[in-house]
C-alpha cells in the first residue's frame, strides 16, 4: 500500500482522464468504489467500522484465496460524487490513516463508465 498522496493524485487523474476521454459523462454522480484487503480478518474489520464512521458506505467483507494459496479478506468503501479529481483525492487522504493504524492495504479505486 502507497501512502504517497502524489501517487494516488496521479493514478487518479489517469482514471478520470481516461473515462473522460472514452466519452463518460461528466455532468453525473459515480459510484466511487474504493478497495481494501488484509490478511487479518479481525484488522479488516476493524478499518472498515472507522471508515463507516467517517461517512463512508462499507461492503460486507469477502474472504479469497490467492494464486500462491494464501487468504485475504478484502472490502470496498463506496461515495458518491461526479468524476471531481480533487474530491476522489480528498476521500483517499482521510481512508489512509485509518488504513495505516490498522495495516490494511488500499488497492486503488474504480467506478462504471457513464453514458
Amino acid at each position: 500500500m502507497s501512502l504517497d498522496m502524489q501517487e494516488w493524485r496521479e493514478e487518479t487523474t489517469a482514471i478520470v482522464n481516461e473515462l473522460l476521454a472514452d466519452g463518460s459523462n461528466p455532468d453525473l454522480e459515480y459510484e466511487i468504489e474504493h478497495h481494501f484487503a488484509c490478511q487479518d480478518f479481525d484488522l479488516l474489520e476493524k478499518a472498515a467500522v472507522d471508515l463507516f464512521k467517517a461517512g463512508f458506505e462499507v461492503t460486507d467483507a469477502e474472504e479469497m484465496e490467492l494464486d500462491d494459496g494464501a487468504t485475504i479478506f478484502c472490502f470496498d468503501a463506496t461515495t458518491e460524487c461526479k468524476l471531481d479529481i480533487e474530491t476522489i483525492v480528498a476521500d483517499i487522504a482521510k481512508m489512509l490513516p485509518i488504513l495505516e493504524k490498522y495495516g490494511v492495504d488500499y488497492d486503488g479505486w474504480g467506478t462504471y463508465f457513464q453514458e
